[in-house]
């Protein structure tokens, strides 16, 4: 366990020496006695030739100086650490090595000479420092491309060394595919006699045991053999932070499974792992991580480093990430390199700047995190069309984000550049049936995952700031694990001192499937086989937290798992027999962020249940289709809407029949349909804000869909100043040219109709009003409906007409169904929207179940007006009015909006209703000064 050695170093200046544990035996200094202060196994040597004639021991506990690190053993030898003199920074090394006899050694040489006993090993590069290994080796030799290839493996092992060599020929192939030539002579798989995973220049060290795992050459070897580029021969400048983990990372364990199809998995793990271990107490920026010390620092310098290169991946292409890497590797070969140099090499490459990029993801804690709001499909020109808002609560990221639309025929990408706080898109989607949107479905962003995505795993079990372990009465089986969990910071508390206070406020560990709490929790819960078996859960009290339970059937079968259990953090259940790991699996959860946007119907006819399409089947024939509607629920429009696109995709020639619209609109309505007029114009001609005063949003898609597809659109209603009219004074009221607008025929002997009428005229009141006149006014309000349809019918033979009404004029038929029928025998179906508990025998043909829908966002100038005399003056705010908070006051006359004049509270809501989420507009007014007249403003709205 002795090594004994000469280094002989030539010092250009000054130079910190480290000596570690090592014994001082002599020190000349250009042929001089040296005498040096030694403090913490450190001293700086002057300018010259140095030669240090040292000793060192290792662990054998006598009375000289004791290497903590390495092993000098007749099973092998492993010198990794301070086993020599060592410079600070890079130098030229030449070692020659007398060994025990029949041992073989390896070191960074790519020549190895070996001549009675001694070893001299050539390296011409500059190096960080030298390590060596021995052991009675079996050496077996290939090569490739000129490369020779290596393996030393003890007698027992050297069955695998093979497959070793093969695979690393593969790796060597495909590395310099992608990265350019090997940078050495020689490569060598070194078994080691200590436990050890480590890459060196020319040679990679794998431990006894990791050696006979036979994963290790579809993983681990693969990363060793990429070090060769990454931090073998272009070295780290740790001080200025480690990036050879993060690329090495990225080009072999991600690549690995990216080639499997699974780097999104691979992804996802580390978005988890953030959000497990990572916390504002812990987190240290990307650039600060220089050695992997917890799994804290290394989620952060492994994990959030390979987003970091994904990311870049995305952002340059493919094609330029490669070139941007072979060309960083050409400018810093054998130099100690820095991120900045990376950014450099990626500038250069790809012709951009990208210092915003290393900025943001370098030197900034955190994670991207953003919201998707009101994702909807929006009808434009007839066109379905995504749109959504993209929030950011905080500090707003710069990503790249990627949406996938899936239809009916098939999945649309789209790739979005996002960078404010908040941005709204619209995706146009030409083909299919749009059914759904998921947001950065394959994990390409380094964010926080939405608790719909966070699977309850080990990592936030061994992550969670608040971790307790419960332990039985009986603990003696679990006594290891418990000194396990201990150190992984747990606290320990009794069972009978566990309450709901201590599973709601932390992530406990239950010990025995048959804790109490649970049986409580989660009715009990079944192993899945012999053994020992960890199960994590989501906390049912909190679900920000996980609840696990641990089962041993004895306590050798806890004790062999117990310390493997923290290598599996990605997994929500875990079995071991023997101690060897025979099933883990993870509990699914959403992948990516994703919103249903549509969802096919439901209707029942008597006991069957049909989708829409079935529905759209069974009644393409009739000639009126009714679809009922609450005016104010958008899932009710988008019903009607689709029943008139299905009605229109099987070559129906359909009209639309609006209860909105007022019969004396009628020409405004056909001058829009035909172009005309502008939408603009269309809206103050027919006076809809005025008459209707129902969102205008909520039926655009429908009208828009009907203009683009030539549609002939029917106003159905009576014009208001006559309804009012009779509900005030009865039909008598009506002048002689009144009464030509109200249908002759009109039937009020329903009585079933009469007393749901009278039922709801209870519950809901209607003022002033009394029964009797109400019930006038619905009667006039259907016949008249039910004439406009027949009318239309009748002058255009052929079409079919969906007429769109309230539900109250739909339901049994009594509202306008039947009063159409009476006039023309026509058959029809009705349909409405079940969802309100709306269900009873004849209610409608079909009812369908819709999911509730957020109506479009309607631009609001949130002020309240008021109309005088062709002015429209602001009368005061609502809270959080962004009026207000530009600057508008109580008093100002609004004169226009975007530049468009405003005489009324119509042409306010005509110049806003066409706005879009986060778009500018100006708005003028004119302000009454003290004593100085009145002066115009201008302000500024972003809605």
């Amino acid at each position: 366990n002795l090594v004994e050695g000469l280094s002989t170093i030539t010092l250009p200046d000054e130079t910190l020496i480290s000596v570690g544990g090592l014994r001082i035996l002599s020190m000349r200094l250009d042929g001089e006695p040296l005498k040096a202060e030694i403090k913490g196994g450190e001293f700086k040597s002057p300018k010259g030739t140095l030669e240090i004639a040292y000793e060192g021991v290792f662990g054998t506990g006598d009375e000289r100086e004791v290497l903590k690190r390495g092993l000098i053993s007749e099973e092998g030898i492993s010198l990794t650490g301070v086993w020599y003199p060592v410079i600070e920074g890079l130098g030229f090394y030449e070692l020659t090595a007398r060994l025990p006899e029949g041992f073989m050694a390896v070191s960074e040489a790519d020549e190895i000479l070996v001549l009675d006993g001694q070893h001299s090993f050539h390296f011409p590069h500059p190096v960080q420092g030298i390590n060596l290994a021995a052991g009675r080796y079996t050496e077996v030799k290939e090569s490739f491309n000129g490369v020779g290839i290596y393996g030393y493996f003890f007698p027992e092992d050297v069955h695998l060394a093979s497959q070793y060599l093969e695979y690393t020929k593969g790796y060597l192939e495909m590395y310099e595919d992608l990265l350019g030539p090997y940078p050495y002579k020689r490569f060598s798989v070194v078994e080691n006699v200590l436990s050890t995973g480590l890459s060196m220049p020319t040679f990679t060290l794998l431990g006894r045991r990791v050696v006979r795992l036979p994963f290790i050459v579809e993983t681990s070897l693969g990363h060793e053999v990429l070090h060769q580029w990454f931090g073998n021969s272009v070295y780290v400048d740790y001080e200025k932070g480690n990036w050879v983990e993060a690329i090495t990372s990225y080009l072999a364990d991600h690549l690995y499974e990216e080639n499997k199809a699974r780097g999104w998995e691979y992804r996802k793990k580390i978005l988890v792992d953030y959000s497990s271990y990572i916390t504002p107490d812990n987190e240290i920026t990307v650039k600060e991580f220089t050695q992997p010390q917890d799994p804290q620092t290394r989620t952060i310098g492994y994990g959030k480093g390979t987003m970091v290169f994904h990311m870049l991946k995305g952002l340059v292409g493919e094609d330029v990430f490669y070139a941007s890497l072979r060309g960083f590797i050409r400018a810093r070969e054998f130099q100690l390199a820095t991120w900045q140099d990376l950014s450099e090499a990626f500038e250069k490459a790809s012709g951009r700047k990208l210092e915003w990029f290393f900025t943001q993801w370098l030197e900034q804690k955190g994670t991207a995190s953003f919201q998707i709001k009101d994702a909807r499909i929006t009808y434009f020109n007839g066109v379905p069309t995504v749109t959504f808002t993209v929030f950011q609560a905080d500090e707003p990221y710069r990503f790249l984000l990627q949406v996938k639309i899936l239809t009916d025929q098939g999945a649309v990408y789209e790739r979005l550049e996002v960078e404010k706080e908040s941005q709204y898109f619209e995706i146009p989607v030409k083909r299919g049936t749009v059914l759904e949107a998921v947001f950065d479905e394959d994990y390409d962003i380094m964010r926080t995952v939405t608790n719909e995505e966070l699977p309850p795993v080990v990592s936030r079990l061994m992550g969670d700031e608040k971790r307790l372990v419960s332990v039985p009465g009986d603990a003696e089986k679990y006594a290891d694990l418990i000194e396990v969990l201990e150190k992984q910071g747990f606290t320990v508390k009794n069972e009978e001192e566990i309450n709901d206070t201590h599973i709601k406020d932390s992530s406990p560990l239950f010990l025995g499937i048959d804790n109490p709490f649970i049986e409580r929790l989660f009715g009990g819960l079944d192993l899945p086989g012999p053994g020992f078996t960890l199960i994590v859960k989501d906390n049912p009290i909190n679900p920000l937290r996980v609840v696990a339970v641990a089962h041993g059937d004895s306590k050798e079968e806890v004790t062999k798992a117990a310390r493997k259990i923290t290598r599996y953090g990605r997994y929500s259940l875990l079995r071991f027999e023997d101690g060897r790991n025979v099933k883990k699996e993870v509990e699914r959860t959403e992948r990516g962020v994703g919103f249903v946007l549509y969802e096919d119907y439901l209707g029942v006819q008597t006991e069957e249940t049909f989708t829409l399409n079935k529905i759209i089947d069974r009644i393409v024939q009739k000639e009126v289709i009714y679809v009922g509607e609450t005016h104010t629920d958008y899932e009710d429009h988008r019903l009607q809407l689709d029943v008139i696109r299905k009605l229109h995709q099987r070559g129906r020639k359909i009209a639309i029949g609006m209860e909105g619209f007022q019969r004396p609109s009628q020409k405004a309505i056909d001058d829009y349909m035909a172009g005309r007029i502008t939408e603009k114009e269309f809206l103050k001609k027919t006076e809809y804000f005025k008459r209707w005063r129902i969102d205008y949003l909520l039926y655009r898609e429908i009208i828009n869909f009907a203009k683009s597809n030539s549609i002939p659109l029917v106003a159905l209603n009576l014009r208001s100043e006559i309804v009012k009219k009779v509900s005030r004074g009865g039909f008598e009221s009506l002048n002689e040219e009144e009464k030509k607008e109200i249908p002759r025929e009109m039937d009020f002997s329903d009585e079933d109709y009469r007393e749901r009428l009278k039922q709801i005229f209870k519950e809901h009141g209607r003022g002033a009003m009394n029964f009797e006149s109400f019930y006038r006014t619905q009667i006039l309000w259907d016949e008249t409906m039910a004439l406009s349809v027949d009318e239309f019918l009748k002058k255009n033979p052929g079409h079919q007409m969906v007429v769109l009404a309230g539900t109250g004029h739909v339901i049994y038929g009594s509202g306008i169904a039947k009063r159409v029928y009476r006039r023309n025998k026509k058959e029809y179906a009705t349909l409405i929207n079940g969802s309100r508990g709306v269900l009873e025998k004849d209610v409608a043909d079909y009812v369908l179940f819709l999911r509730p829908l957020s109506p479009p966002p309607t631009p609001k100038l949130m002020v309240f007006l008021r109309e005088t005399r062709g002015r429209v003056k602001v009368t005061g705010f609502p809270r959080r009015s962004i009026s207000k908070e530009v600057g508008l006051k109580k008093g100002d006359v609004i004169i226009s909006i975007g530049g468009e004049k405003i005489n009324s509270r119509e042409d306010v809501k005509i110049a806003l209703f066409d706005r879009k989420p986060g778009e500018k507009v100006k708005v003028r007014v004119l302000r009454k000064r003290f004593l100085l007249g009145e002066k115009e403003f201008e302000f500024e709205l972003t809605f």
